[in-house]
């Protein structure tokens, strides 16, 4: 679906699909439902964390240019689709190094397209998307910023925040201590209005989350 998210103009827009599928790792696996979200205009598009259904994706795309494929951080449900896609779109995709040993379990002895770094811009009319790692679920993991859409901002936050506190981070290559630091460092230092628009699950905002962080860190996740 399309949301009401818009940048001043009201040309660039943000979509939401919803995919389902399975998450994997540490030799467990899970029912998932994961948002996709779709940023651009009527010619071009960025595409963020195309998961599961890569022919539901490109038919959101509907024959648009796509620039670029963020990848939020490297769980196999965020990347299992992406080949496909990008295969489709000719796109290339980004994903931090530092989760490439994820990439690998899905994509052995290959890499993704591009590396992505802190503070790279993407640009989609006049929005930009700033890349801000925020390791913790995963080493690279990595949200993007744009202040120019919504009423106040959007952050994109992967699997870093969610609606009611941090992603999970008792698996396989996560940091409690680390997610906290980037999330306290990285996000909740955005402007409180900023929207948060999560992998999984409803958005929230910044002032929604901020007075818990205390909470989290006392319960330990």
């Amino acid at each position: 679906m399309t949301t009401e998210r818009t940048d001043a103009s009201g040309r660039v827009r943000v979509q939401n699909l919803v995919t389902s599928g399975t998450f994997s790792l540490d030799g467990g696996t899970w029912e998932v439902d994961n948002n996709v979200w779709i940023v651009g205009d009527d010619t071009e598009c960025l595409i963020i964390d195309p998961a599961h259904d890569a022919q539901a994706v490109v038919d959101a795309v509907d024959g648009r240019r796509v620039g670029a494929i963020l990848l939020t951080h490297g769980h196999d449900d965020h990347i299992r689709a992406v080949r496909g896609v990008a295969g489709a779109t000719g796109a290339p995709v980004y994903l931090h190094p530092d989760d490439t040993m994820l990439w690998q379990q899905v994509y052995p002895e290959t890499t993704a397209d591009l590396e992505l770094a802190d503070g790279d811009l993407f640009r989609i009319g006049l929005v930009e998307l700033t890349a801000l790692h925020t390791p913790g679920h995963s080493p690279g993991s990595t949200c993007f910023y744009a202040p120019d859409l919504g009423e106040a901002g959007v952050l994109f936050s992967g699997d870093t925040l969610f609606q009611g506190g941090p992603g999970a981070t008792g698996r396989s290559y996560s940091d409690f201590d680390v997610i906290i630091a980037s999330i306290r460092e990285r996000i909740l230092t955005l402007p409180e209005g900023t929207e948060v628009l999560t992998g999984h699950g409803e958005a929230t905002t910044v002032g929604a989350e901020k007075p818990h962080l205390q909470e989290w860190i006392d319960r330990g996740y």
